[in-house]
C-alpha cells in the first residue's frame, strides 16, 4: 500500500487520541498520505520490560505480520519504535526465520521527528508560536535511538518560538514504565526535579517526544502547577500551524 503506515501506540490509542490526530496532521502537512491498520495491537513493550518474554514473542510476530509489507512505518513514540527496531530481534533470537523478518522490518520503522527531518528533509512545517519552549530529552529517543537534533530542528522551524535551555534535559523524568509503579516515591522525586527545572527555565511550554513521559509529567503538572503546560512535540506543532502555508 502506498503512503505512510501509522504505528499508533496503546497509550495514544487509549489516552492521547489528540496525539494520533496531530501525527496525521503533520504527515499530511509534509505531503504524505498516512493510513492506519486497525488490526494493530500492542507492540509488546510492557510485556518485555516486565520480563514476560513468552507473551512478547506472540505480539512481536503479530506486529511483523501486520506491518512487514509496508514500505514506511511512522510512530510518535520513541519507546515503541525502540521495541520494534531493537528488542524484536532479541525476543525472536531462538526463531531465525522470524528474527530475519523482524530485522527486515526494523529498517523501515521511524520515530515521527526522525522521519520528518531525516527522511523527508522537512524542518519548517509552517508553525508559529510567540513564546519560550523547553525540550525534555526522553530516554528512549536519546539513549536507545540516538534522536536528539531532529526534534530541536523542528522546534527551530517554528516562527517566533525561543528554545531555552533546560537544566538536566537528558535526565529521566522518573517514568520508566513499570519503574514508576514499583518505586513511586523515587519516581516522584525524580519527576519533581524535572518539573522544577522546567519552571526555572522560564519556558511557557515543556515539549517532549514520548507519550509515557507526557503522561507522567503532565499528571504532575496538572496537580501541582496547573498554570504550566507540557505537550508532545507533535501536538505543539499541529496546534500552531499557520493556514495557507505549504512545505
Amino acid at each position: 500500500m502506498e503512503g505512510v503506515s501509522l504505528f499508533i501506540p496503546c497509550s495514544v490509542d487509549l489516552l492521547l487520541v489528540e496525539l494520533g490526530q496531530a501525527t496525521v496532521t503533520l504527515l499530511k502537512r509534509a505531503g504524505q498520505n498516512p493510513y492506519y491498520r486497525p488490526e494493530q495491537t500492542c507492540c509488546g513493550h510492557p510485556a518485555i520490560t516486565s520480563g514476560h518474554i513468552d507473551l512478547a514473542v506472540g505480539l512481536a510476530k503479530r506486529f511483523v505480520e501486520i506491518f512487514e509489507k509496508d514500505e514506511c512505518i511512522v510512530c510518535p513514540a520513541g519507546s515503541c519504535v525502540y521495541t520494534v527496531k531493537h528488542l524484536y530481534p532479541r525476543v525472536l533470537k531462538d526463531e531465525p526465520a522470524w528474527q530475519k523478518r523482524a530485522v527486515g522490518l526494523a529498517s523501515r520503522v521511524y520515530e515521527l521527528s526522525e522521519y520528518l527531518v531525516d527522511v523527508l528533509g522537512v524542518e519548517d512545517l509552517g508553525a508559529e508560536f510567540q513564546g519560550k519552549v523547553a525540550y525534555h530529552e526522553s530516554c528512549s529517543l536519546l539513549r536507545h535511538l540516538g534522536i536528539d537534533r531532529q526534534p530541536k530542528r523542528l522546534i527551530g522551524g517554528v516562527k517566533g518560538a525561543e528554545l531555552v535551555p533546560l537544566t538536566e534535559a537528558d535526565t529521566c523524568c522518573g517514568f520508566g514504565g513499570e519503574f514508576s509503579i514499583r518505586y513511586p516515591e523515587l519516581s516522584g522525586a525524580i519527576l519533581g526535579d524535572k518539573v522544577m527545572n522546567f519552571i526555572n527555565s522560564g519556558a511557557d511550554v515543556l515539549l517532549l517526544s514520548d507519550p509515557g513521559c507526557l503522561l507522567n509529567i503532565a499528571g504532575y503538572i496538572s496537580r501541582n502547577h496547573p498554570e504550566k503546560k507540557v505537550m508532545h512535540l507533535a501536538q505543539f506543532l499541529a496546534a500552531n500551524l499557520r493556514e495557507g502555508v505549504t512545505v
